[in-house]
């Protein structure tokens, strides 16, 4: 008979899985984000490359003296990092967070024509 130890529990992975698409004017990105509060998510853009991170928690639901048999759940820093082909105009994206999962609109910065300098 196996008998699980009650204090156990998994550990937390340290990437999430995550969808990346782009257009001709932006790259969307789609994040799954279970368990995490959207005051616990992180987002930063640095030319091309994005990092998101997440701090979600793992909340005891035990009621009435009972003991955890299993504990799947897990609770710690998740992180994931990235380089997309072009910069990332910071100023206009936008990030939502609905239902576990974090939706970033990312527009490409656009790039502008190389100025030719006269001589005098």
């Amino acid at each position: 008979v196996w008998l699980p130890n009650p204090e156990a529990r998994a550990p937390a992975p340290t990437k999430f899985r995550m969808d990346v698409s782009e257009n001709d004017k932006e790259y969307r990105v789609l994040a799954e984000l279970p368990g995490a509060k959207k005051e616990e998510i992180s987002i930063t853009i640095s030319g091309n490359e994005v990092a998101v991170s997440a701090e979600v928690k793992h909340e005891k639901d035990v009621e009435n003296g009972e003991t955890v048999l299993r504990a799947e759940r897990y609770y710690g820093k998740i992180e994931r990092a990235f380089a997309l082909g072009q910069e990332v105009d910071e100023a206009t994206a936008q990030a939502k967070y609905n239902d576990g999962v974090l939706e970033l609109t990312l527009p490409k910065k656009t790039v502008s024509a190389a100025k030719r300098l006269a001589v005098h």
